[in-house]
This record gives C-alpha cells, structure tokens and sequence, in this order.
C-alpha cells in the first residue's frame, strides 16, 4: 500500500496548484469495460492489488453493482501519477453506461474537463457511446478514445493484424464522426482522435495492458507480436507486465486533458449564466483560489452515517470547513461542517480545498443537484449561477408504491423523497387526496434499483407492474371557448393550438426561459422560432418541464393585472394534467384572447378562477383534434448476420420500425424506433427466444409521438380507470359555457 500513502502524502499539496490537476471521467456504452479500466487505474494507484483488477471492480461499491456487474451511481477517487517528472493530481469518476443511469452521467460531465469514451472493440460505437459523447461535448468536455477488448478480436474472433487494423481505423472514424456532428464548430477539428498523437489507446482492460502510438514506437511493438503473446500467454499476464493499461491511459491524461486554468476560460462562457459581472467571470475563467468561494453542485447522496453529503466542483476561491456559504438556488446559508476528497467509497478529509478540485460537503443539507454554493458576500452580484443541467433522458415508466403497513406511510414518503434528492431522472408524485405514490423512472431496470434502497431501508410495500408514462397534445386549432367561474361573474375566452417544432426546441435547450425579461424571450421566439410577433411579446408563462406556453391577447381588460398570477397558476396546474388522462400536457400554445374579471376582489380568487381557466383550457384543448403521446425508444441490436431477419421481424411486430442496419465486420447492428409501452414485461424474454440468447441490444429515450388513433381510446381509458376517473372520454361540450 506504498503507493496509496503516497497518494495521501502529495495530493493535498498538488492540490493548491490548479495547473497540477487533471478532472476527468470514464463515460461508455453499457458493459464496454469503463469499471474494470478504472480498477486497473487504482492498482496503479496501489489501492487495489495488481491481481485484483479487473476482476474487483473496486468503485462499484453499491450491493446490486457488484451483483449485477453494471455501474449504477458515479464513483470518484484522487489519483497520484507522475509522468516525465511531473506530479499530477488526477480526480477520476466512474460513471454508469446502462441508458438508465444517464442522469449520473450527465452531472458527473459538469465537474470534469476530459472524458476516456470506452468502446468495445467488437460491438464498435453503440447507441449510448453517442448519448455519452454528445453529453461530454454539450459540457465543452474534452473526449478521448480507449478501444477495450481487443483480446477478444485476437482470441475468439480470430482476426488477422490487417483485419483488426481495419476495425480499429472503422472505430476511430465512426467515433471523430460523432465529433463531427456534435461539437461546436471551434472543438470540431481539435477534438478529433488520431492515433498518431497519443488521442487515441487500445488494449485490454481485463488483461490489464494498454497501448498508444507512442508506447509501441518506444518499445518496437508491432501488432502482430500482441498476437503471437497471446498465442504463448492466453491470459495475457506478459502483456500486462509489458504494457500496462494505466500508463497508456494517463500518459494520454497527461497530454491531452487540459487542467482547470486551461479549460475553465472556455467551459465557463458555456456553463456560467451570469456574465455581468467582469470579476467574478474573471476569478471563474482562472480559476482563482483566492477569488470569491463559486462551487458547482453535480450530486447529492444520503449517507446512513454523515447524512447528506455534497459533490461539487470549486470553480473560484477556497472551501473551507466551518465557513458560511450561501445556496443561490435554494436562497439560503448554510455552515460547512467538513470538506474532503473521494477515495471510492471513502472520503479524505481535507480542510480547505482549493479552486479546481472536486469535493466532498457535509452540511449544506438544503442544496440539491444543480445548486451553485457562493460566498455570502457576493449573492446580491450573482443572479443565476451555473446553467441548469440538461438530462438527455425522461422518466417514461411508472410504477405505484403501497406501503404494506399504513404506519410506515410516512416512512416510505421520506425514503422515496431523499431518493428523489440523489437521483434527478426520479420522480415521486404523491396525491394526498388519495394517499397514492407513484414512482417515475427512466425504464425497469431503474426503478428496481430505486427500490431496491427503499428495501434496505427495512420498509415493506408493494409495486404496480409497471406502467408508461403519457403526454397530451393537439394537432388542430381550436375554436375560442368561453368558461365561467363558479360563481358565474367571471368569464374567460381561450383557445388552443400546437406550438411548433422550432419553439418547443427553443424552450426545450433553454434558449427561453423563465427568468429572461419579455423583450428577449420575444426577439428570440420571432427570429428564432418564426413566432407571430403579437405572440411572441405577449408570452405570460413558460411551462419549461413540457414546453408549453401560456399567451395573453386580450386588450383592454379591466383588472387583468390584478388576476394576472392567478390565471398563470391555473395555467400550470392544468399542463401537469391535461383533459383527456391527467397525464401531462406537451408543446400546446394557450391563448387568451378575452376577459371579464369581476370588480369586487371578494369575487375573483383563486377558488373562482382557477376552475375557470381549468375549464376554459380543457375545453380548447379536447376541440383542437387533442392527442395522446407515447415515449418511444431508439433500439439498437447487436445480433449475427443470420438472426437479423428474426430481429426486423420482432421489432416490427412491437410497431417498431427498423432504420437500418450496419454490417461490422461478423456482427450486424439492428437500428431503430421502438414504442415504450412494447418493451415492458416479456420483451427481453421474447428477444432471448428469437436470438437464442445471442444479441445484444440498448435503448434509449428517443422522442414522443402520437399513438394510433386505433389504440388510443383504449389507453385512455385504462389509465382513466387506473387513476379512478371516470371511465370514458370527455368531450369538449363538457367544459363549454354560453353567453
């Protein structure tokens, strides 16, 4: 353990020089071998023995990781490394490939500078190396390549040195083209990998060995002397002594991760939202640990023992424990009662920690992920902090939660509200009317684990099958509806209509939103979005989680202003349950176009009013032609040439539909479209059957669309009957009043 005390001997003095520091992740499709590539890190490191690695999996710390041999929740540790003299500090994180766990993935990228995208050698860039690339590249995080597996090119696929060159270069093209398609056009041609410049490794991270343009230059190694090594040593143990993995990994760490005071001047202009300020832009862009205390907030977990420990990255100034700090999100101070760093499960602790580094918080028990932590002194400077972070992955399926003994009710709430906490991607909704839990996910696997913690925690309940998630829309204009307040002394005239792709996709990356003033939201809509401009000046509400919008074009209304929050309220309480299921309401543009609010403001509370525009919207809505929308996944199957026609034929009978299909080398790839709905419950199984065990497959949350009209009036009314609403579709006249 030589090395591990070395670890702790020098970190904490690499650490106060942020040109000393290297922040990086390891981000791959599912099973690609990101875990067993971080263990081979650690026994160089000397945390784990030499003969351990690959095989300890040592940062998958959680019961069901170990078990199910996947990475669920990120992991991070301190590295010591040393390379041609110099002393680095490497902060590493682990991170999940199961599309699942894609929310850990995401906030892991805000606090690194440079990813090692892994990619099987045989199955090539899959569905989620894109997911994670395009992830790394939207954070402005540098991506590198490490090919993993490429024992298995030589021992079981038998190919020759011409043949694995050729899926090598095939990798390496399919990977700078995902580059090409994501990155911003000043990272498009710096980021691509070559080979020849160190950008790109390939080896075995189960054998422990690794290789780069310039390690085999320095020792003569060819291809074909791999394989005659593994002809003599088929468990690769020479190979290992001779070049092991960790040196090719960090040597290109080392050259190619840019450190916090090269990367923050150009990852802050993407990050940070605040740019009025010229100091505190200034103090962020170098990195400063003496400028003001600015921490990024990427995770937030519930210790048994510690209670709510805090992960963040300290772009400016020094964390200090016992200092006050303020949550710019949560509008609060909270007091540091410890600072550390990571090692795997473990923590370090450390009484300052300077600007660049990751670390660890116990204390600020208000913040949650996203949060910005600043210096009390400067939150009246500070409007907005970090940008929110964007998830590439929506909760789509359900389950309902029960506790078996009503006394643990309150229990059950808690443990499902802390969980909720950690994980952004988990969604509880609890109806106090009903006392009914519904749990959101991103898919099965995800909910499983979820409750899975909910079980350790000593409660017993029961879970629905699970079920998927709905959004309501429309495809026509409605006509203008009048509705009238209980009382009948007000009146509200709305209408509906579908907003288009461009401004859904402008609410969607955030480029409008709620805390912008009316004339930039207006300006962006027009040119951008080719709103009408009397729409685009007149937006009341942005319903930012499902892109809708709430428009005022009345004239001339008496005590409209007065009312104003309440109908904006109303508005919102309606897009999170639309008319036809209660399900959520998507890309719809509400207008109002005319009102009579009573004088007497005895008479135009909330208790009048929000039924009124709850009405009134229902009532455009169901008739503006209203539709209900399915999540559907992007597929993508990795199966033998000879069972392709068996896939086509399975996905096709799930109304899938089949985009293409990619030959890689004595692989095929299956891509395309798959309903949510059809994967839940037997799918898996039927995939086995038609395959006999041999595909691979992935998906992914790729989009919402209509469902047929032939079985949409059957899905509304089970989950009609689910919910316990009445068992049949509404229809506008229901909601209409006349003059």
């Amino acid at each position: 353990m030589q090395k591990y005390k070395k670890v702790i001997e020098h970190l904490q003095g690499l650490m106060k020089d942020p040109r000393n520091i290297k922040n990086i992740g390891i981000i791959a499709h599912v099973d690609h071998g990101k875990t067993t590539l971080s263990d081979n890190l650690l026994s160089a490191a000397g945390m784990i023995s030499d003969k351990m690695a690959g095989e300890m999996r040592a940062l998958d710390y959680h019961e069901i990781e170990q078990a199910r041999g996947i990475t669920i929740k990120a992991a991070n540790i301190s590295l010591y490394y040393q390379k041609d003299g110099r002393e680095y500090a490497i902060n590493l994180v682990d991170t999940p490939g199961h599309i699942d766990f894609t929310g850990h993935v995401t906030r892991s990228l805000r606090v690194i500078d440079g990813a090692i995208v892994v990619v099987d050698a045989v199955e090539e860039v899959m569905v989620q190396t894109e997911t994670v690339t395009r992830q790394a590249l939207e954070e402005r995080v540098r991506p590198l390549l490490f090919i993993n597996k490429v024992d298995r090119l030589i021992k079981e696929l038998k190919l020759t040195p011409q043949e694995v060159q050729q899926k090598i270069l095939r990798i390496i093209r399919e990977f700078n083209n995902l580059i090409d398609a994501y990155a911003e056009p000043e990272f498009k041609d710096k980021w691509k990998v070559r080979w020849d410049n160190d950008s790109v490794a390939f080896g075995s991270a189960l054998h422990g060995w690794g290789l780069t343009n310039s390690i085999a230059a320095k020792k003569g190694i060819k291809f074909s002397d791999i394989i005659d090594s593994y002809a003599e040593d088929p468990d690769g143990v020479i190979l290992k002594k001779e070049l092991p993995v960790h040196e090719a990994l960090l040597d290109m760490v080392t050259l190619h991760v840019p450190s916090p005071v090269e990367a923050q001047p150009y990852r802050i202009d993407r990050l940070w939202k605040d740019q009025h300020d010229e100091e505190i832009v200034r103090a962020l862009k170098s990195c400063d640990p003496n400028g003001p205390l600015i921490v990024g907030v990427n995770a937030v977990r519930v210790d048994p023992h510690a209670g709510v420990v805090v992960t963040g990255r300290v772009f400016s100034g020094t964390l200090r424990e016992g200092e006050e700090v303020y949550l710019l999100n949560a509008k609060k101070k909270q007091k540091i009662q410890q600072t550390s760093i990571y090692m795997g499960p473990y923590r370090l602790r450390m009484e300052e920690i300077p600007a660049g580094n990751i670390a660890a918080v116990l204390g600020l028990t208000s913040a949650s992920s996203g949060e910005t932590v600043i210096s009390p002194d400067i939150k009246d400077r500070v409007q907005q902090g970090f940008e929110a972070i964007r998830y590439v992955t929506e909760p789509v399926v359900t389950v309902a939660v029960e506790a078996k003994n009503p006394q643990d009710l309150p229990k059950l709430i808690d443990t499902l509200r802390k969980l909720t906490l950690q994980d952004p991607n988990l969604v509880m909704i609890h109806n106090q009317e009903t006392g009914e839990i519904l749990l959101k996910g991103t898919g099965e696997l995800h909910l499983e684990i979820s409750l899975y913690e909910v079980k350790k925690a000593g409660l017993e309940f029961e879970v629905s099958e699970p079920t998927v998630v709905y959004r309501e829309s429309v495809k026509g204009q409605s006509d203008v509806v009048l509705a009238k307040s209980p009382n009948k002394l007000n009146r509200l005239w709305v209408t509906a209509s579908p907003l288009g792709e461009k401004v859904i996709n402008l609410i969607k990356e955030r480029k409008v939103n709620e805390r912008m003033d009316s004339r930039s939201i207006a300006r962006i809509l027009r040119e951008e979005g080719g709103m009408e401009t009397d729409d685009a000046k007149n937006v009341w509400k942005i319903d930012e989680e499902n892109y809708n919008l709430f428009i005022n074009r009345t004239v001339g209304v008496q005590r409209l202003d007065e009312v104003r929050e309440i109908l904006k309220q109303g508005f919102m309480w309606v897009m999170r349950e639309g008319p036809l299921a209660g399900e959520p309401v998507m890309g719809v543009a509400i207008r109002l176009v005319n009102a009579m609010i009573h004088e007497d403001p005895a008479h135009r509370g909330p208790a009048q009013l929000t039924p009124a525009i709850r009405r009134a919207i229902f009532g455009a809505m169901l008739s503006a032609d209203p539709v209900l929308l399915e999540p559907i996944y992007e597929i993508q199957v990795s199966t033998p040439p000879e069972l392709i026609g068996a896939v086509i034929s399975l996905i096709s009978q799930k109304r899938g539909k089949v985009i293409g299909v990619e030959e890689r080398g004595r692989v095929s790839v299956v891509k395309g479209y798959i309903p949510v709905r059809e994967t839940l419950g037997g799918f898996s199984n039927e995939m086995r059957s038609v395959t006999s065990g041999r595909a691979f497959w992935q998906t992914k949350f790729s989009h919402w669309e209509p469902l047929p009209k032939s079985l949409m009036e059957q899905v509304i009314l089970e989950i009609r009957r689910r919910k316990g609403m009445k068992e049949e579709i509404p229809k506008a006249e229901e909601y209409m009043d006349t003059l």
